[in-house]
């Protein structure tokens, strides 16, 4: 029998993207399952372990179905699952607009040229900022987008210096998100916009759409 390549698949779902230069526009999430960290502001912690083995043939005709175009493979970590490469290019060839969610941990040279990559730095209260592979920071596009997520003063000093160290705004869009939805722990939007506009930082704050549109959505949204 010929070899058919599986992905371990969370979950597949039509959406409005959350986040990113593509906030607020239809999307369809295909979410693997499982993740080489363990980060202290996971939101999808229910994807760590778990899914079901999907081929490509079925995840490609499930997003057919939903009907958007618009397609991001996301996770848990879609890169650390040889196949999520096959996956991204196919989505391409079917002429999908493909985005892809990485905790910038693993490389990122391989990946299809065609799709927009959104890397994740781990700040310092994540818990997993040594992890981050800064080479991948040197194969950003101006299609790509670099994303930090921000808890206090100290991450945002972090994500500035960062960014400015190795010229991320010039590469391609920086966001600085703040941590929400966790309580006394999430960072106020409106103080992270302030550390922004002192500094005259030219980066994107970013909230978290989806999760203002369905506050009550565990998952699925």
């Amino acid at each position: 029998m010929p070899f058919v390549a599986t992905l371990n698949v969370c979950e597949i779902f039509l959406s409005i993207q959350g986040e990113g230069t593509r906030a607020g526009l239809p999307c369809t999430l295909v979410r693997l399952a499982g993740c080489n960290l363990r980060c202290r502001w996971c939101d999808t912690p229910y994807a760590l372990e778990g899914g079901r083995e999907m081929s490509i043939e079925e995840i490609l005709a499930e997003v057919q179905r939903l009907g958007c175009r618009r397609v991001e493979l996301t996770g848990g970590e879609p890169l650390i699952q040889d196949a999520s490469r096959e996956l991204l290019t196919r989505l391409c060839d079917d002429g999908c607009d493909v985005l892809l969610e990485t905790n910038g941990t693993v490389d990122i040279s391989d990946v299809d040229e065609r799709v927009a990559r959104i890397v994740d730095v781990k700040c310092p209260s994540s818990g997993e900022s040594a992890t981050t592979m800064w080479a991948n920071m040197e194969r950003l596009r101006p299609t790509d987008e670099v994303k930090f997520v921000v808890a206090d003063r100290a991450d945002y000093e972090f994500a500035r210096e960062a960014a400015a160290a190795r010229g991320l705004p010039r590469r391609c869009a920086v966001i600085f998100s703040p941590v929400m939805d966790r309580g006394a722990a999430a960072l106020p939007p409106a103080r992270l916009a302030e550390w922004v506009l002192a500094d005259g930082l030219d980066v994107r704050v970013g909230l978290q759409l989806h999760k203002i549109i369905w506050p009550n959505a565990e998952r699925g949204r």
